[in-house]
This record gives structure tokens, C-alpha cells and sequence, in this order.
């Protein structure tokens, strides 16, 4: 289970769609497959094998991955297994569109108000880390409709069959998304996939219980190295979020490096780290920080926004920071929502795709959830002004230009994610 928030009456300042998340749990993306119950390969190995002897473009899926990256955009070729639903249809009054999202991670009032608008029931399910979703989506057998995966992951349910072709004219919302979300290197043409939200991964810290000004250090990442803060601190429960940090640190942008000198150096640093400060290894920065239980960690930039609605009632808002880099040379990612080619329901799915793409509905969505959308019409300089964020939180705007420069964690080839998962869970192990 993911923890859970209290409530709270608290909007953030001139916000004219009410409080940000009280219940938003941000996640686990790559664990290792082990800590989610599954033995044996990583989940890259697992998922590459699901999709039987031919995937989407006719290849073995089981020896041979299509690695999509900025350098090498990947066109999917349109599924004949699961082909896209007809144009001009209506969602069935009465029916279930099934979601799988990662827990909290979308306001139900936004929720609600599809159900009453189309005459459908959404039932949602929630899982806290992508390998425990992509075991369960790989069995095939769960008929989700909607599922919330990251970018990374979109090659291997591309090539295992595991979703559905868009059919674009149930989705003329898309018109309001920044354009380079219009043809993503990962799927040209956004031929499976429509982004959901962007954020980056940076440090936050509580000036009261933090004397430095972190963000002037000469390398703020080595803060997590820094025996002062021994037991103070936390990192995220992500192995490739904390591994993308040791490679910042030692100025490799390759945060998919599969260097064995590189790895060999991740897993030196992590138990490194593990050793000169004792750091906790959890999800929980949203609330946990702000809290008091620590007063610095590795944060998403949608947990920095959140948090000071979690802060003591004594205690100001004004005391929160979040460091990243300015120029947006660090690590900058997307969530997708994709249509599952075992769902039941893939007309409802099409229809709720778009209703999340609306403007204001998705504006709804950022209030609760607090994880920013790439909509035009919330414009990164405006956040602040209109209370999304707070101006001390200002640096967790995610800018639209940073994807033209930022570092994106990649797709691994098998046996780098083997690698990288095993490094993880000997760095768990000893914590």
C-alpha cells in the first residue's frame, strides 16, 4: 500500500481549481523485480518475452528490442493483432472503463465528472511501482483499459502487443499539448501514447533544518555523500532515479551508459553512499520531509509543489526548497496514457483520454494531483503568478525547454536492466 495523506482545506494561493494533491503518492518507476515479488529475469526480460514470437512489427520480440532514443526515433508500425476501434463511436451508458495508475495519481473529481458526463463507471485500479504493473499487464488476463506507464516502457508494450493503436479522431484534444508532444521520439506520430505529465528529479531540503543553501554548492549532488547529514536524509526508492543522480554527479549525461567502467562506478558510489549517510530509500518525500522526519532529499518536482501543504501548521511554507539545474541538463521525464489492447472498453478509453486532454479539465487535474501537465495554456512563467507553485518552489516548473537539452532516462537493452537491478538490491540489501 502507498502511504496516504491527510486532507487539508489548504488551496495554494489564487489557484482557481482549489488545493493541490492531498492524497498523490508519487512512485517507484523501475524497482527491482525481486522487491516486487517477481523471481528470476528483470522485468525488461520478462515483458520482451510476453509478446510470443512476432510483436508489433513482425519481429521477434524475445531476442531482438527496437531502442528508442532522441537519437533514434522509432515510428511503430500499426498492430495487426489489435488494430484501432472504428471512428464516430459512443461510449456504451452503463459500462466500465477500467484504469491501472499508479496510486493517487489522478483527482477524482476529475473522475467523477467523466462518469456523470458520459453515463460510465471508471473503476481503478492502482499499483506503486512499474515492474509490479508490468508483470500484472504482461499476464494479459486483467482487462485494463487505460494504463499510466512511462515513456520507457512504451517500446516493450509496443513489441509485445500489449496495447492498442489510437484511433486520433476520438482525440482532438491533443491540439493543446506543447507540439514536440505531437511526434515524441518514443512513438512518432504519438501513434499509442498521449503524454499525461512532465517533471524533473532534484534535491529539496527545509531551510530550518538545513543551514546550507544546497543549490550554491560546486555539485549539489554530492550533498548525499556528506557525513554532516548522516541519518538526515532520503533518497527515492527508484533505482533509476538514484542511479541518473551518480551519474550526474561524476558529469556523465549517458544516464543509459552500459560503460562497465560506469557501472562498475554506480555501484562503488551507492554503497558509498549507503555507508558515510545512512540515506532512507522511500517514495514518501511529500510528506515525509516536510514532516520533519528529514530535512533533505531527492525529490520530484511534483512532490516539491506538494509538500507544503504537509508542513506543521506553525511552520511556513517559506522554508521549503528545491534545486534543479538551471540551465535543465538533469533528469526531465513524462508519464503516457496508452489504450490496452486487452480492455473491454476501448471506446470509453478513447473518449477519457480526450476528456483529460481538455484544457480545464486537465487544469483541474494539475490542482489535486500537483504534477504538471504539458498544456499550452498553463504556461511555465505563469504557474507561479496563478498559485500552482510557490514562488520559493519556482525551480520545479518544468520549462518547455528542457526537452530540448535535458537528460531522459532511457529503455535499457536486457541485460544493462539486469545489471542495474542487481546493483540495486545489493545497495537495498545492506540499508
Amino acid at each position: 500500500m502507498s502511504p496516504q495523506r491527510r486532507r487539508t482545506s489548504r488551496p495554494p494561493a489564487g489557484s482557481p481549481y482549489g488545493p493541490l494533491s492531498d492524497d498523490l503518492s508519487r512512485r517507484s518507476l523501475l524497482k527491482a523485480a525481486l522487491l516486487a515479488g517477481v523471481s528470476g529475469p528483470s522485468l525488461a526480460a520478462l515483458l520482451s518475452a510476453c509478446g510470443g514470437s512476432e510483436g508489433a512489427n513482425g519481429s521477434a520480440t524475445g531476442s531482438s528490442e527496437t531502442l528508442a532514443s532522441p537519437d533514434n526515433p522509432v515510428k511503430w508500425p500499426i498492430s495487426s493483432k489489435n488494430p484501432p476501434i472504428e471512428s464516430g463511436l459512443k461510449p456504451k451508458p452503463g459500462s466500465t472503463l477500467r484504469i491501472y495508475n499508479y496510486a493517487d495519481y489522478m483527482a477524482p473529481g476529475v473522475m467523477k465528472d467523466f462518469e456523470e458526463e458520459f453515463d460510465v463507471k471508471i473503476r481503478l485500479s492502482t499499483f506503486n511501482d512499474a515492474d509490479e504493473a508490468l508483470t500484472k499487464v504482461a499476464s494479459g488476463d486483467l482487462k485494463f483499459d487505460i494504463f499510466l506507464p512511462s515513456y520507457e516502457s512504451v517500446g516493450r508494450l509496443v513489441q509485445a502487443d500489449l496495447l492498442r493503436p489510437l484511433n486520433q479522431d476520438y482525440i482532438p484534444n491533443v491540439k493543446n499539448l506543447w507540439p514536440e508532444f505531437l511526434n515524441p521520439w518514443y512513438d512518432q506520430g504519438w501513434q499509442y501514447s498521449v503524454p499525461y505529465t512532465v517533471y524533473s528529479t532534484g534535491i529539496g531540503w527545509r531551510t530550518d533544518m538545513v543551514s546550507e543553501d544546497v543549490g550554491a554548492r560546486e555539485n549539489p549532488y554530492d550533498v548525499f555523500w556528506d557525513p554532516q547529514y548522516k541519518g538526515k536524509l532520503a533518497i527515492l526508492d527508484d533505482l533509476r532515479s538514484a542511479m541518473g543522480m551518480v551519474l550526474l554527479r561524476n558529469g556523465i549525461q549517458d544516464v543509459n551508459t552500459t560503460n562497465s567502467d560506469d557501472i562498475a562506478m554506480m555501484r562503488d558510489q551507492l554503497l558509498e553512499l549507503r555507508d558515510k549517510t545512512q540515506p532512507r530509500v522511500t517514495i514518501a518525500m511529500y510528506n515525509d520531509m516536510p514532516s520533519g522526519q528529514y530535512g533533505l532529499c531527492q525529490m520530484w518536482s511534483g512532490d516539491a509543489v506538494n509538500a507544503p501543504y504537509y508542513l506543521e501548521k506553525d511552520v511556513s511554507p517559506d522554508v521549503l526548497r528545491y534545486w534543479f539545474p538551471s540551465d535543465g541538463r538533469g533528469l526531465v521525464d513524462n508519464d503516457l496514457m496508452v489504450v490496452m489492447a486487452q480492455g473491454e472498453n476501448p471506446v470509453a478509453a478513447h473518449h477519457y483520454i480526450n476528456y483529460l486532454l481538455d484544457a480545464k479539465v486537465s487544469a483541474k487535474n494539475f490542482g489535486w494531483t500537483g504534477y504538471q501537465p504539458p498544456q499550452k495554456a498553463l504556461k511555465p512563467g505563469s504557474l507561479v503568478k496563478d498559485g500552482y507553485v510557490p514562488d520559493n518552489l519556482s525551480s520545479a516548473v518544468v520549462q518547455q525547454q528542457y526537452f530540448d537539452n535535458s537528460v531522459r532516462l532511457l529503455q535499457l537493452p536486457v541485460a544493462t536492466d539486469n545489471q542495474y537491478h542487481q546493483i540495486w538490491q545489493e545497495f537495498k540489501a545492506g540499508g
